[in-house]
């Protein structure tokens, strides 16, 4: 799995575009955040490109993830994959991407495009290790029989508010990683009582305690995404935040359930 255990907390780069965006994905980097996250659709992986050319970090000590075809894009074909994949790698600015996702299905007949070509990139050794977003127990499974090299890890929204055990138990029966977006569910687990008291407890923030959270758990990863230079510092605060047996308990108790992606079309 992770072979370096700071790669489960990763950076999101949904809308860091431009020069901003790119100082800030370095700043992350240079923070301590040694995995990075981005995708196709987020029309941002250059500057995750240029932050990591212009990061002081060597690359191989850098853990690179993006996503290729999302619902949004054009009817999917093995020839509109295979070029959006190798433009991913251009964009990037790298030789190999070490996690690369089918981000977000919109049905089998479009995992049965995607996924053969996708792993024809991890058998040429361009891409290290291939993952899925947004997959049901059910695409899982599915997947699982129509490819041949294992699945590593399926991103989904998952929070104290959303806590997906059923799935992530699945997916650690499968031997793969639940990486969680959204990981403070948009901001709103700033909001939720039983997250305070935790966070006040141990003199810090529900972010850290959210993020520190999904880390305790066996087999999940977390991408929160900020622009804040502050933000950045107190997500990484998660890390060494250890929640003990009462803490733990407390957020297992939270009844709140908020889904924040949730497409009319989708059938969790």
């Amino acid at each position: 799995m992770f072979e370096n255990d700071n790669y489960r907390l990763g950076f999101g780069t949904y809308s860091l575009t431009g020069e901003d965006g790119t100082a800030t994905i370095e700043t992350a980097i240079e923070a301590g955040f040694r995995h990075v996250d981005t995708a196709r659709l987020y029309e941002n992986e250059s500057e995750v490109g240029d932050a990591l050319d212009q990061a002081s970090v060597d690359r191989e000590d850098l853990f690179v993830a993006t996503k290729v075809a999302h619902f949004e894009e054009p009817e999917k074909t093995p020839e509109y994959v295979r070029s959006a994949v190798e433009e991913s790698l251009d964009r990037l600015g790298v030789d190999t991407i070490d996690l690369l996702y089918h981000h977000w299905p919109r049905g089998r007949d479009d995992i049965d495009t995607v996924l053969p070509v996708l792993e024809g990139f991890v058998e040429d050794g361009r891409v290290e290790r291939l993952g899925v977003s947004n997959y049901t127990i059910e695409d899982v499974d599915h997947a699982c029989d129509l490819i041949d090299i294992p699945l590593y890890a399926n991103q989904v929204e998952i929070h104290p508010l959303l806590q997906q055990e059923e799935l992530r138990s699945h997916l650690r029966d499968n031997d793969m990683y639940a990486v969680a977006y959204s990981p403070l569910a948009q901001g709103k687990v700033f909001d939720v009582p039983e997250l305070q008291d935790v966070a006040e407890k141990h003199e810090t923030a529900p972010a850290a305690v959210s993020l520190a959270w999904l880390l305790a758990q066996d087999g999940v990863a977390a991408i929160p995404r900020t622009s804040s230079e502050e933000h950045i510092r107190v997500n990484l605060a998660a890390r060494d935040l250890e929640l003990d047996e009462e803490d733990m308990e407390t957020i297992a108790s939270i009844e709140w359930t908020v889904r924040c992606e949730d497409p009319n079309w989708m059938e969790w």
